[in-house]
């Protein structure tokens, strides 16, 4: 009965459906195919030559500064408003953009990482026959090819799985999906296809098998976000605009028109964050793109104005890589509240989410625990019985405001538009608001032409489309073998660079220390696992960087990957960024708590550590017990109850191994809960209990311990310098000692 009623409502849904669609994409095919021309011409045609070198911050402050009146000015910094900037400056028109904090900083950095349409609205749009939805499908779709072709670097096509575990949905999912295919036209990056069961198991080996049918594989495209935003912005600042970080708006300036006795908005006043230098800003437009303050800055405007954007609140979290295949991603359609989980590879690790509901705007948004579990719970359903889902494998977590709003134009005002809008209130303000990631050039592009014709400037028609973004221009897929012979440097190290900065990487590769080693012979690492290079922090700081939190979160995506290790690189970013930029001890020392205090709320690295903190109660059988009470008196000599860094530098001496007294502290304040400066009996145990249930995984102390217990018992008759000072036994764990862990130890540095 299920499967033909599936059947039938497909039927009856789709067969005007599809007449619609193939009409509508087969006049999109001939009209993108001829586009392709035009495209060339409009990149072409920009007025304005794009400059050679990038505008330091300080020379962008000085022309907001010294310019007596902007044509445009954009308030925000995130994809929209850059794109706003770069739309207008390629038209001739004189353009600023202020951020009160640094470009992306907010829900463009925090996204999918996914540039797509979207399959759940084309469902709507056919099953409510919502011709909105399907016009907002079919233009992100369109803007996806868009911008895959004009920013190749930072994106690329990606297949994602859709496991069917019934029948009767197999036809109903592969209608849908086809549908996807037809709207993109001849702008469809790949076509879907069907797999079996055995087959979509080769190809995702961690999916769940029982009860699977088979699956269907379909493409969208993936970049990575912030880099994607900072490409925005650097380019619309090569071409004129003077775009401004950490530069906030306090109020916003008007005058009298003396044609039709109006208030109208002529400017901003605004404040240098970094310096407290407060300035005007003169433009005959302004433009709010703010996206969750959107009404923050409308109310600038007119207090009385009523709220248009109703924020909602989108958590992601990031685990190893092994958790999915190298190049596939898998969408869970219908999770158990009805919401869409996506599980995606993103820089070699393992993307899930997202969440959606309600949240009140702010700065700083933090993931709970509670919407951590719900993606992990999720996970496990659709993940195979033998590969464990851990909370301890939550490397970093995240939340985004995804600003929605309701149509201030629209009578009803209670509908949520999933379109953009803009507004223009009577003062003049121009408001850009909704949207989605993918669709930021197409939203730029309608606020442009409607900012012209409410304040009769003089420009021509957008070039955005086909218009390469920085980096974009020099750049192919083997620009990294480059890298790798004219520098000497690590393959890995060459290919992020490329997939990084484009052809902006030789300059990188330029500043980039001798590592004095025979290879590679450039490029020292922030961190061993990443292939973050020093010379990134000297050339972010050109790109605008002027925060640890800036470098580690969209300079570099350190702390969106892996939170401790993030903290890891901090101190050696914050010597690098104070040299360039000329910090005190004080203001060095200001970064490193700012930063940390970033990671700790905003990147999971509390809910993270709470779960040690949290799993006080001791779950362990009189067994394990004993055993691990035995290991700690091996470093207890004088039965304290409690062991301190001296106790265990004096058992490493014993068996010629030496760790740095700095990473030593580091390693025993992840289990010190009490901040005392030593680890008890107590907390020992609290550690183990919790990797044997999953909520902590890759504890350096836990790894440590054993590896000495190990070495202990081995060293008659093995010489230090054949068994690798211990490290090699770091790496012979048994099971029993780390139920449920998955990985070897990471993060400790022996020294023989």
């Amino acid at each position: 009965m299920a499967f033909q009623k599936a059947v039938k409502g497909t039927a009856l849904i789709g067969g005007g459906a599809i007449a619609t669609v193939f009409g509508l994409s087969q006049f999109s095919q001939y009209r993108n195919k001829h586009g392709t021309f035009v495209n060339v011409q409009a990149a072409e045609a920009v007025p304005v030559p794009m400059k050679s070198h990038l505008p330091t911050r300080e020379q962008q402050i000085l022309t907001l500064q010294t310019t007596s009146e902007f044509d445009v000015l954009v308030i925000g910094g995130g994809a929209t408003g850059c794109g706003c900037a770069l739309d207008a400056v390629t038209r001739g028109l004189k353009t600023a953009l202020l951020e009160r904090d640094d470009f992306s900083s907010g829900t463009s950095s925090r996204s999918t990482k996914l540039i797509h349409g979207g399959v759940r609205y084309l469902q709507k749009a056919i099953m409510k026959l919502d011709f909105e939805q399907y016009k907002m499908v079919k233009e992100a779709l369109e803007e996806r090819a868009n911008l895959l072709e004009i920013a190749p670097h930072l994106s690329a096509p990606l297949p994602i799985m859709l496991p069917v575990y019934k029948w009767w949905q197999l036809p109903y999912y592969w209608f849908g999906i086809k549908l996807y295919d037809l709207v993109a036209g001849s702008q469809c990056l790949k076509s879907s296809y069907v797999l079996s069961k055995s087959r979509a198991l080769e190809h995702f080996p961690m999916l769940r098998k029982d009860e699977l049918v088979g699956a269907i594989v379909y493409y969208d495209g993936q970049h990575n976000d912030a880099r994607m935003n900072l490409a925005i912005a650097l380019t619309a600042a090569r071409y004129g605009a003077a775009t401004a970080n950490y530069t906030e708006v306090l109020r916003l300036l008007k005058m009298t028109d003396p044609a039709s006795g109006k208030e109208r908005v002529c400017g901003v006043r605004c404040r240098d964050v970094l310096t407290g230098q407060e300035f005007d800003v003169k433009a005959k437009c302004v433009i709010n793109a703010t996206g969750p303050f959107t009404d923050s800055v409308r109310k600038m405007d007119d207090q009385e104005v009523p709220n248009i954007c109703q924020p909602s609140a989108g958590v992601h979290i990031v685990m190893p890589g092994y958790y999915s295949p190298d190049h596939m991603g898998l969408l869970d359609p219908a999770t158990s509240d009805g919401r869409v989980i996506f599980f995606l590879p993103w820089e070699k690790m393992t993307i899930a989410g997202t969440t959606d509901s309600p949240t009140d705007v702010t700065s700083h948004p933090i993931p709970t625990e509670e919407d951590i579990n719900f993606i992990l719970n999720e996970v496990r359903n659709y993940l195979s019985a033998d590969v464990e889902v851990r909370r301890g494998d939550v490397l970093a977590a995240w939340s985004g405001i995804r600003p929605l709003v309701t149509d201030p134009n629209s009578k009803d005002t209670q509908s949520i538009c999933r379109n953009h809008v803009v507004a223009i209130s009577n003062s003049g303000l121009v408001t850009i608001a909704g949207g989605k990631w993918t669709t930021y050039r197409a939203m730029a592009k309608d606020t442009i032409d409607a900012a012209i014709e409410a304040h009769n400037l003089k420009a021509g028609s957008s070039k955005t489309l086909g218009l390469q973004l920085q980096g974009a221009e020099d750049w192919s897929p083997t620009l990294y073998i480059r890298l790798v012979q004219d520098y000497g440097l690590e393959s890995e190290v060459a290919q992020h660079l490329a997939s990084t900065y484009g052809d902006k990487a030789f300059e990188v590769a330029k500043i980039a220390q001798v590592t004095g080693k025979r290879w590679p012979i450039v490029g020292k690492r922030l961190v061993s696992e990443f292939p973050y290079i020093e010379a990134e922090v000297v050339y972010g700081v050109k790109e605008y960087a002027r925060t640890a939190v800036d470098m580690i979160s969209r300079r570099t995506r350190l702390a969106f990957l892996n939170v401790q290790a993030a903290e890891e690189a901090l101190p050696r970013i914050v010597d690098i960024m104070g040299k360039e930029l000329n910090w005190s001890e004080q203001k060095k020392k200001e970064e490193l708590e700012a930063a940390k205090k970033f990671l700790y709320y905003e990147m999971g690295y509390k809910v993270k550590s709470d779960q040690l903190r949290d799993s006080s109660e001791i779950s362990l059988v009189p067994s394990d017990i004993e055993r691990y009470k035995k290991r700690f008196r091996m470093f207890d000599k004088d039965k304290k109850g409690f062991i301190t860094i001296l106790d265990v530098q004096r058992v490493l001496e014993s068996i010629s191994v030496q760790i740095a007294e700095n990473t030593l502290h580091d390693i025993l304040n992840e289990v010190d809960l009490n901040k005392n400066g030593q680890v008890e009996l107590n907390e020992f145990l609290q550690l183990m209990s919790a990797i044997q249930k999953g909520y902590v995984s890759g504890s350096r102390l836990a790894v440590l311990m054993k590896t000495a217990e190990e070495n202990l018992h081995r060293r008659v008759g093995i010489p230090v310098d054949r068994s690798g000072g211990g490290l090699n036994a770091a790496y012979r764990m048994g099971p029993r000692d780390f139920p449920g862990s998955m990985c070897p130890p990471i993060g400790i540095c022996f020294a023989s």
